[in-house]
């Protein structure tokens, strides 16, 4: 699908990876509507004054994602404004590490599941249940589900103090949102999913549990990936535009960029000599 003048809803571009989506989606010629919420508000602010340049060519709505009242809103302005939605970046999310928060068991972390559950999972099926019958209406269109390999690895190994309970089960759940959501939305609309490991912003360097790890845990990390390093942004950039314009035939399929994390645990041995002569 070509980008130009396609109308894009891409969650979380307040910071981090939907930011740099949104970027990159502008420069293709992208018309955008960017949602943000109060949790981040000097990085919503600089967000807004990013954008501005864009003029009639973007919208930046406040809207709590998990409030189905405010989904509904925000899809009814899309529609307002602009008349179709081609393009929706589901890349949502509320990661609890274990590094960070401790138990849930903690006071301070009474809320913490019910926040991992709601924004991680609800709110991505609220935003998709909302957009899916404009974006059906708008003819040809591409929906990217944003996970983590948290959903595959859980709380184990050495993501274990990076990916919390709730969140890898959410991260599980929205595999089975991508498969019914790409049933749903045939043969108009395709779905698939980027399932993400280690990045810069995004569990790896510049997160507050990162920085928290020791030298010797962000090794075990590094080291458990086959290519022993973590992600750039560049790279899901690159996956990003792929599924949008250069995948037709894809749909409710899971792409996992992690650099072979998942497979790292096991190794491969040597061919043994056998006993047949």
């Amino acid at each position: 699908m070509e980008i130009k003048d396609k109308i894009a809803l891409v969650l979380g571009a307040s910071k981090g990876i939907g930011r740099a989506i949104a970027r990159a989606l502008a420069g293709s010629g992208a018309k955008l509507v960017l949602p943000y919420h109060y949790d981040w508000p000097e990085e919503s602010a600089d967000m807004k004054k990013e954008f501005a340049p864009l003029g009639e060519n973007h919208l930046t709505i406040e809207a709590d994602l998990r409030d189905a009242d405010k989904v509904r809103s925000l899809i009814a302005q899309v529609q307002e404004k602009f008349g179709a939605l081609h393009i929706l970046i589901n890349n949502i999310e509320r990661g609890g590490m274990p590094v960070v928060h401790g138990s849930y068991d903690h006071e301070v972390n009474r809320e913490q599941w019910d926040l991992e559950m709601d924004t991680t999972l609800k709110a991505k099926w609220l935003v998709v249940h909302n957009a899916l019958p404009l974006m059906k209406h708008s003819g040809e269109g591409v929906i990217l589900n944003l996970s983590s390999i948290a959903g595959i690895v859980g709380r184990s190994g050495p993501a274990g103090l990076i990916f919390n309970d709730g969140y890898a089960a959410a991260n599980r759940a929205v595999s089975s949102f991508t498969q019914t959501w790409a049933r749903e939305a045939a043969p108009g609309v395709r779905v698939n999913e980027l399932m993400l490991g280690f990045f810069a912003t995004r569990h790896g360097e510049g997160t507050r549990g990162w920085d928290l790890l020791k030298d010797s845990e962000k090794r075990a990390i590094v080291e458990h990936t086959l290519l022993q390093r973590t992600g750039n942004l560049d790279e899901i950039i690159r996956a990003v535009l792929f599924l949008i314009q250069d995948a037709p035939f894809m749909t409710g399929t899971v792409l996992r960029l992690d650099g072979g994390y998942v497979q790292g645990g096991e190794k491969v041995p040597e061919m043994p000599q056998g006993i047949l002569t």
